[in-house]
């Protein structure tokens, strides 16, 4: 491992030594952090999978159903149906923080109503596929919202976790190591120079005591 390039000096030691110090506190803190957000982003993928699974399950459901309705009804009706909105629907996005990472928060608001009669057509043209299309539709767009909100957030967490993890990464094998060499190079270096002295120190006083 390399060390740094630094005279060897007590001032540098007492330097490097409190450097060491908070990269050691540093890299526990980051490795607990990085921890905790595997935990965390573990049970979010967990409840991200069960929801996708029944999002898709409510899609596949209403396509089926849009499907038999448009090879059954008239396709020019279905377009005029669909051309204007039923409802209102407003989306609010927000953030909240997790581990240090700000995650949105989507809050979809409409008018409860939409869930009694998404939309008001005559029964004339219509047909049960169609109806339960709108229904299952309708029933699975807070669904999709909720799944779109954690998806993000898992992508972001994500994110941060890699990030977290370099950072541990530098300081674990490389900071870390770099430091500890430098200060056991400088230690030595200050003990050979103190040997170096003892030892002139007792050749003077041999000398003078031969004089």
């Amino acid at each position: 491992m390399a060390r740094l390039n630094v005279n060897p000096t007590r001032m540098e030691l007492a330097r490097l030594q409190k450097q060491l110090t908070t990269a050691k506190r540093g890299h526990k803190l980051l490795k607990d952090k990085q921890d905790e957000l595997m935990r965390r982003f573990i049970l979010m993928i967990k409840e991200n999978n069960h929801l996708r699974q029944k999002v898709e399950k409510m899609m596949e459901s209403a396509m089926r159903s849009f499907r038999l309705a448009n090879a059954t009804l008239n396709e020019a009706f279905i377009e005029e149906l669909f051309i204007l909105p039923a409802t209102r629907v407003e989306l609010e996005m927000d953030q909240k923080n997790i581990m240090s990472v700000a995650v949105p928060v989507l809050n979809f608001h409409y008018d409860e109503d939409i869930f009694e009669a998404p939309l008001e057509y005559g029964y004339i043209n219509s047909n049960v596929p169609l109806d339960n299309a709108i229904e299952r539709f309708t029933t699975v767009l807070p669904q999709l919202l909720a799944l779109t909100e954690i998806e993000k957030t898992c992508q972001l967490m994500a994110s941060e976790i890699e990030k977290t993890r370099r950072r541990v990464n530098a300081l674990e094998y490389m900071t870390i190591p770099e430091l500890e060499e430098t200060i056991y190079y400088i230690k030595m270096k200050l003990e050979e120079n103190e040997r170096s002295e003892v030892t002139r120190m007792i050749k003077i006083k041999n000398m003078n005591r031969s004089i």
